[in-house]
């Protein structure tokens, strides 16, 4: 027998792609529809051999049957009862082609099926969320029937993510504000925080099915694709308020480009280097909003009034406040800004970026100096240093998000799947704090999950909880 790691296999693409559990993986991998678009028809082709070269250790653990989850695996469903009913308006939607009232998995169940995915560690794939709904309790809790897992592909494709922002809406309002709004140095951005909105974007990589990967490696192209999550993150109640997705691509799909689409008023958008553009910033201005945004170290600019800093500013490591413009007046190049705009400036520690795997810092190389520049021109320099050091903030929740919450795996590899598994993801880190009175940890989420398993009983968990909040209040001592 051939032990060698990569040999050449024979593979039936069957005419009947669509059916069947491999037909829906293949299908969904190659040939899924565009987001918006009406699922494509089936085609009528005959057999075709496809010879492709691939890993044949990959190959074993992608065929491997399963596991078979049990009743006893699943549960501490009694945390959905308040979920049902939250979720049941969006039973109707997708429904429109569906004339003859056919359709089996409706959207809440969908997304009660992903919840449990991002709840139960035992749900660790599509097939498993599958294998999930033919048990009895699922059904009942949940109130679903036994899920095809064509039908759990198609349902990525199907429904509208944007219904789930309502509903994100409503369990933020539920949240109280941070309590650490009141304390020392939160108190100077308690008049900020309700509008304060920071602003990033984060990669998340897909590893394709095999028959995809093999595809893309023939092509000379990389086995992995990449999105792009721009994430609006509202710092009071430590929740997204709003993510797109969009291909890891310029164009449209450039962060900066995202973010003029969706400008709100009313708001203050934190953001970092990657985000400063001229129109962005006049755009901001323009619909009554507000910006705090690093520039780049090579940014050139013309010192208009220098203002004169206070203790607390120097504080802050502040060096200098200045209104500025921007443009070369020697050759009368105009300033692209149509609006007055600041530049403060404060002392951080240099870094050479010296790559992600040889230690030292794998960001962008800094000269020691942060270059932020905003349109608060009557706000003190040191609250403006400030605000901009809360930017960290969503740094720290996309680690919990990608790492924490089951979106490093997903579910589908289609835009409309990835939106909806991470405005699921929200909600659950919602729930988290509804239910913990905190906002989420890892700690607190493996907590929760080993309660839901029957690991943990109430009792520890609630002694888990107790000791966070003493930890919180030792905290607040201290600052």
């Amino acid at each position: 027998m051939k032990t060698n790691a990569s040999r050449k296999i024979q593979v039936e693409v069957s005419a009947k792609a669509g059916t069947g559990a491999c037909g829906a993986e293949i299908g969904g991998a190659i040939g899924a529809s565009p987001v918006g678009s009406p699922p494509a028809k089936a085609s009528s082709v005959g057999a075709a051999s496809v010879e492709v070269a691939f890993d044949a250790a990959a190959l074993a653990e992608a065929l491997a049957t399963e596991r078979r989850i049990t009743e006893k695996e699943i549960t501490g469903l009694k945390y959905f009862d308040e979920l049902v009913p939250l979720l049941k308006r969006l039973h109707d939607d997708g429904c429109e082609r569906d004339q003859a009232g056919s359709r089996e998995l409706h959207y809440d169940q969908y997304c009660l099926l992903v919840l449990l995915y991002l709840f139960n560690p035992v749900c660790s794939s599509l097939r498993a969320i599958q294998q999930a709904s033919e048990l009895g309790n699922v059904q009942k809790k949940l109130g679903c029937a036994r899920a095809a897992l064509g039908s759990l592909s198609e349902a990525a494709t199907v429904f509208d993510p944007d219904r789930l922002i309502e509903i994100i809406a409503e369990l933020s309002d539920r949240l109280p504000r941070s309590p650490r709004i009141a304390e020392s140095r939160d108190e100077k951005l308690k008049d900020f925080m309700g509008a304060l909105t920071l602003v990033d974007a984060t990669l998340v990589t897909a590893l394709p099915r095999i028959m995809h990967a093999s595809v893309r490696h023939q092509r000379g192209e990389s086995g992995t694709v990449k999105w792009r999550l721009h994430t609006h993150f509202e710092v009071d109640r430590h929740v997204p308020s709003r993510i797109d997705v969009t291909p890891n691509a310029g164009g449209d799909h450039d962060e900066r480009a995202v973010l003029n689409r969706t400008l709100e008023p009313d708001r203050l958008y934190v953001m970092d280097r990657g985000y400063a553009k001229f129109l962005l910033f006049n755009n901001i201005a323009a619909i009554k909003s507000s910006y705090v945004c690093r520039l780049r170290d090579n940014s050139v600019y013309n010192v208009i009034e220098e203002r004169a800093l206070t203790d607390a500013d120097r504080a802050e490591n502040v060096l200098s406040d200045q209104i500025v413009t921007f443009g070369n007046p020697t050759n009368n190049v105009t300033s692209p800004i149509n609006h007055p705009i600041r530049l403060v400036i404060v002392k951080i520690k240099p870094h050479v970026s010296k790559g992600k795997y040889k230690g030292g810092s794998s960001g962008v190389d800094s000269d020691g100096l942060l270059r932020i520049a905003t349109n608060l021109l009557d706000v003190p320099a040191e609250i403006i240093a400030i605000l901009y050091a809360y930017r960290w903030t969503i740094e720290i929740f996309f680690r919990q998000f990608k790492h924490l919450l089951g979106c490093r795996h997903l579910l589908s590899h289609n835009q409309n799947g990835i939106e909806i598994q991470s405005y699921c993801a929200i909600i659950a880190c919602l729930l988290i704090a509804l239910w913990t009175g905190r906002k989420p940890t890892k700690r607190t989420h493996e907590m929760l999950c080993f309660h839901m398993m029957d690991w943990a009983t109430t009792d520890e968990l609630e002694a888990h909880l107790a000791k966070l909040k003493r930890a919180d209040e030792q905290a607040a001592k201290t600052t």
